[in-house]
């Protein structure tokens, strides 16, 4: 925790809560509500069908309301954080925090609820009556042992799931993380000896999970402020703790460190001394989770035990036990299939999704939001980040599964594969567009070759190609420095081994690529001295040579350097013939689907017949996705209102489009709002041919088209998949700098369809 407010300072924390507005959330309508019909639908007399219908089944409130996505975090401000008891009002920032967490992660909304009532059995009455309300209950820092009984109250009597995170969830995080740090130390559940700091809700929830998974209760030591936890004692007992009550003389902490295998510390600062550390076993397993000061600073531990495995409650340190990899993902499964609880079997398999996690591949997402970590499954890196966004995909998959299996889910999934492909499309915007275009792909086996195969972008793309499609990557880069890099980021993928490389330093097919480039280029100035320093450095020019002598089937360029430099040699070698560039073709992923831009790249300030090429360009492409090209020729001008230059261009185009049957609707010349409102579109030009808003703008000026796509990138939240380069036959494609790996990958599936799935 930061010390905000401290001496009336204030922070950037009180700011972010204040600024723009206060609070962290808001409620947002999600039909709309414009006018009289809207309304009549939205509330009365429409509203009453759906009542009705829940009326008659009660299943039906999660097909006409927002009941089936919709949580509880319900809290009375007990036992805040590492803050205390608070009060319901003061822990009203965490719980909004935690319905943030619940929306950005896994897409559920969420109400915080603070309730003024700190006594459990009047507390789990008020929860109880919320059941109407919501899909599922999340309850959240309510002290020990009130916490025991407000969830048991209201496990029995409620129909929906009912979790509380601070046992729960840390109990699943523990779990994930001790399963590969056994894992790790080359160690069994079954085997040994854990000693434990913290009797409150966490503690006993960790304890009563690793048990589950295969801990001897003989070989659990609990401890707590007045030391050990043994058979007779009578302070500051309850029912939970004495479940691991043990007959011992033993009193301290320091007594019964000793063998231990792992300490799992859930109590306070600077408990565990340097000296108990080296009391324990061989590479100790030490999960010091107190915040924001740990029971012992990773340093102290490593002083005496340097072999040993740790994980704080910290983000400043590896391995943070946050239970943001679990409740989000555990709600989401059991939201999914209308689970009526989250059982032991569904707890486990989050367990099982989370740390198999963490020993996959680390994504790409991941290590771009942890820039500078090291993500490689090991000792330092026993459970995934939270901002891997395949967790939603994996975890609630295996939970709904569980659910099924434990007979909890009312509403079963009849596929889990679609359920789990529609997870990552909810988290990858793409995923859900490009896969009309990764199933083309896979009908052949393509040769990508990437021209910056150094580039750990590259890297992680050629990981996913090999997961994920049939193509064949070719990176060009010197072999060591590629092995060097996929070593640091985690990645299995070997030179040679799993793709082929060619190293511009040391090639065996040296001159057959610079003589091949000098006879393309010999008449146009280029020598032969010439032609061998560009096949040494020009790794673009060198992918081109490739395709060219048909050693790879298609090129990607252009992740460093500007584009037009890339594009030259890119024309040299492979233009020509009926290969000519005709522009370049941006998709921009919006909220309210995708919108194409064009030419975004390639013409400056393109002629008549350019622009009419860029559309049919456009709807030939636009079709690849499996959408129905709507095609707006955008300008200042407003059919025929002006005459500049563009406008006549634009007017230009149009006519040479019309001169020909075209199997595809475009319009022009018209504003772009005119282009996205049909309404508007029908009041300045009635019967116009267009139906419907334009779903691709092709603009008379690459400012335009570039402007408009950066405006969107940057302040619409737009995700952009290209810009493809039309007219190459799908032989190369040039990228910008700013591309993601996914966006790599995306490319490589477009560079990779057979010219013949789009013409």
């Amino acid at each position: 925790m930061s010390d905000t407010g401290k001496d009336g300072a204030y922070t950037p924390a009180l700011a972010y809560h204040e600024n723009p507005k206060p609070g962290k959330l808001e409620i947002r309508a999600t039909k709309p509500l414009a006018n009289g019909r809207d309304l009549s639908l939205a509330y009365s007399p429409g509203v009453a069908d759906a009542c009705l219908e829940i009326g008659k089944d009660p299943a039906n409130a999660s097909r006409y309301t927002a009941r089936g996505n919709l949580v509880a975090v319900v809290s009375n401000g007990t036992a805040v954080l590492g803050l205390g008891n608070i009060g319901a009002l003061a822990s009203k920032p965490v719980m909004e925090g935690k319905a943030v967490l619940f929306k950005k992660f896994a897409g559920i909304d969420c109400f915080d609820i603070e309730v003024n009532e700190s006594d459990p059995e009047k507390l789990a009455d008020i929860v109880c009556a919320l059941e109407p309300t919501f899909g599922a209950i999340n309850l959240e820092d309510i002290k020990a042992p009130d916490c025991f009984v407000v969830e048991k109250l209201c496990r029995e009597r409620m129909n929906i799931p009912v979790f509380h995170d601070d046992q729960h969830g840390t109990a699943i995080v523990v779990g994930a993380a001790a399963t590969n740090a056994l894992r790790v130390a080359g160690k069994a559940f079954e085997d040994i000896k854990i000693v434990s700091t913290g009797g409150g809700a966490a503690g006993i929830a960790c304890l009563n999970m690793l048990l589950k998974l295969g801990v001897k209760r003989e070989n659990v030591w609990l401890c707590d402020i007045h030391g050990l936890v043994y058979e007779g004692r009578a302070e500051d007992m309850n029912p939970q703790k004495a479940v691991y009550a043990q007959p011992s003389d033993k009193r301290t902490l320091d007594e019964v460190i000793e063998g231990a295998d792992l300490f799992l510390g859930l109590s306070g600062p600077n408990v565990l001394k340097p000296e108990m550390v080296a009391k324990m076993a061989a590479r100790p397993i030490i999960f010091a989770l107190a915040n924001p000061t740990p029971e012992i600073m990773p340093d102290a531990a490593r002083a005496v035990a340097p072999d040993a495995i740790i994980a704080t409650g910290r983000s400043d340190f590896p391995n943070q036990v946050n239970n943001v990899l679990c409740f989000p993902f555990i709600f989401r499964g059991a939201l999914d299939v209308g689970a009526t609880e989250i059982n032991d079997e569904m707890q486990i398999a989050c367990i099982e999704g989370i740390a198999a996690l963490a020993r996959a591949t680390t994504s790409a997402e991941a290590a771009a939001a942890y820039q500078g970590e090291q993500l490689t499954f090991g000792a330092d890196y026993l459970i995934p980040k939270p901002f891997d966004p395949r967790l939603s995909g994996v975890v609630s998959t295996a939970v709904a599964k569980a659910a099924m299996a434990s007979g909890v889910a009312t509403r079963p999934l009849a596929d889990l594969d679609a359920y789990r492909e529609k997870l990552r499309s909810s988290v990858f915007k793409s995923a859900l567009l490009m896969r009309p275009v990764f199933d083309a792909a896979r009908t052949a086996s393509r040769r990508i070759v990437f021209a910056e195969g150094e580039d750990e972008r590259v890297l992680r793309a050629a990981q996913a190609i090999l997961e994920e499609t049939t193509e064949t990557p070719i990176l060009i880069g010197r072999p060591e420095v590629i092995e060097t890099r996929c070593e640091r980021a985690g990645l299995t993928i070997r030179p040679d081994a799993d793709f082929h490389i060619v190293n511009p330093e040391n090639d065996p097919r040296y001159r057959d690529y610079w003589g091949t480039y000098h006879e393309i280029m010999a008449r146009r100035g280029v020598t032969p001295d010439t032609a061998r320093a560009i096949m040494r450095t020009n790794t673009t020019a060198i992918g081109a040579v490739m395709v060219h002598r048909g050693e790879a089937d298609s090129l990607i360029c252009g992740t460093f350097g500007e584009y037009r430099w890339h594009l030259g040699y890119v024309e040299q070698i492979l233009g020509g013939g009926t290969y000519r560039t005709v522009g370049g073709l941006s998709m921009m992923i919006l909220e309210d689907g995708p919108l194409f831009l064009g030419d975004t790249h390639v013409h400056s300030d393109p002629t008549a017949e350019e622009i009419a090429n860029v559309v049919i360009g456009a709807a030939r492409h636009v079709k690849r996705f499996g959408i129905v090209p709507n095609i707006a020729l955008c300008g200042r001008s407003q059919f025929g209102n002006q005459d500049t230059l563009t406008a006549r261009r634009l007017r230009e185009a149009m006519a040479i489009l019309d001169s020909a049957q075209r199997d595809f609707c475009y319009e022009g010349e018209m504003n772009v709002d005119t282009a996205l409102d049909p309404v508007l579109r029908e009041t300045v030009l009635p019967g116009n041919r267009m139906k419907g808003a334009a779903n691709v703008l092709i603009f008379a000026h690459a400012d335009a088209a570039s402007g408009v796509r950066n405006i969107l990138k940057m302040k619409g939240g737009g995700l952009e998949v290209g810009p493809i380069l039309m007219g190459m036959g799908n032989r190369a494609h040039i990228v910008t700098n700013s591309i993601t790996p996914r966006g790599l990958l995306n490319m490589a599936a477009i560079a990779g369809t057979p010219v013949a799935h789009y013409g």
